[in-house]
């Protein structure tokens, strides 16, 4: 079977990843993954071929679409975004086009979506199933309900599937979209699509980072970088007043943090040999796994990874929308997860989290959520693609 995956970040990572991880399940199948924003440095399964579009990305005040790459102007990507799509489909004739996020968001793609979808429903490729891939929370909407009724006539006209990755005892879609008894297609809960750590990997992980066996180590990290500044700076100072004895600390700020900004950090971390920055892990569950504690911004997939690994932790929402905190809020009541505000982020509430974090043992108890969604996503699309 094979399968065309679109997916579109603008400001985080996080939806590259699960989408990822629900295409790296797709073992034995063709994936064919389309991608429109600055590709992470991240190893991809044999099965997957990474296909770039243009780049687009939001500005810097999150008010609009701009291209990646200096120079360009925005309606000549956009067309050449079409073009290239439309190639695509014409060479690749796909099984299914399984679409992340869109119509619940990425209304800024419409330009090229819909006339893909509307070619795929008049036949030009042969029978594609379409299916959305969504995740749990969706962001607030305050338009009087038109968002919701647009999204309902695009899923009931195009799409032959809904899968939403959420465990329901956690999150259930109907308490971020209300019109979900308007939608006609098949929709199922699939569970949160989570990335996994390697087994047996802590001592290991601990070497390479130089980690002996009496030390602990503290991560702090700010997903993709674009926001999250403010969090790594206070746990910057925050640490290094507090002093903790047999402590290091790995600041991951992410590739999309602004460079003055990170060059400034990395310039400050020289001074101490037990800090260090980096920009990015590509494979961050394995090291939480070799980590004994965690603060950073509260993403989908960071979020899953605490999960996962059971590390210790204290997370801190983006204030912009509610999905964020709502997501980690309902998972604090199942997790020892700590929800950070603005107001933690002063020097001394910053090293009294720091000391709690680094005496919490890591939880091994099972907190009964699911994290199957890459693997029933992919049972599901084999069932849709082969009808």
């Amino acid at each position: 079977m094979k399968i065309i995956h679109y997916c579109q970040h603008v400001l985080g990572m996080g939806h590259f990843f699960r989408s990822l991880e629900i295409s790296r399940a797709l073992e034995n199948e063709q994936v064919i993954f389309v991608a429109g924003g600055t590709r992470p440095e991240q190893e991809l399964p044999d099965h997957v071929e990474y296909f770039q579009l243009p780049g687009l990305c939001m500005n810097e005040n999150f008010g609009g679409l701009m291209p990646t790459d200096e120079g360009r102007l925005l309606d000549e990507v956009k067309e050449e975004r079409i073009e290239k799509i439309k190639v695509i489909f014409e060479q690749e004739k796909p099984d299914v086009f399984l679409i992340e996020l869109f119509p619940f968001g990425r209304k800024a793609f419409r330009f090229e979506l819909l006339p893909i979808l509307d070619s795929i429903k008049a036949g030009l490729y042969g029978d594609v199933k379409i299916i959305c891939s969504l995740r749990d929370i969706l962001v607030e909407k305050d338009d009087g309900g038109k968002h919701e009724k647009r999204c309902v006539e695009t899923l009931n006209k195009y799409f032959d599937l809904l899968l939403i990755h959420s465990d329901p005892q956690i999150a259930k879609l109907d308490e971020t979209f209300q019109s979900l008894n308007n939608i006609s297609i098949p929709y199922s809960y699939t569970g949160f699509a989570a990335r996994k750590p390697r087994n047996n990997v802590r001592s290991k992980v601990r070497k390479q980072l130089g980690i002996d066996s009496d030390e602990k180590l503290l991560v702090a990290s700010a997903g993709g970088g674009k926001v999250g500044n403010s969090l790594l700076k206070a746990v910057f100072d925050s640490f290094t007043e507090l002093g903790p004895e047999k402590t290091k600390l790995l600041i991951l700020t992410g590739p999309f943090l602004d460079q003055n900004k990170y060059d400034a950090l990395k310039t400050d971390s020289l001074s101490y040999s037990n800090i260090t920055v980096e920009k990015f892990a590509p494979d961050f569950t394995d090291l939480l796994t070799g980590a004994d504690a965690m603060i950073s911004m509260a993403g989908y997939n960071t979020c899953m990874d605490i999960l996962t690994t059971n590390i210790p932790s204290a997370v801190l929402p983006f204030a912009q929308n509610r999905e964020q905190r709502m997501r980690a809020e309902k998972l604090a009541e199942h997790t020892s997860l700590k929800v950070l505000n603005d107001n933690d982020l002063s020097t001394s509430r910053m090293k009294n989290i720091i000391n709690e974090l680094l005496t919490c043992e890591r939880s091994s108890s099972d907190h009964n959520i699911n994290l199957e969604g890459a693997t029933e996503s992919a049972r599901a699309i084999r069932m849709v693609g082969t009808k």
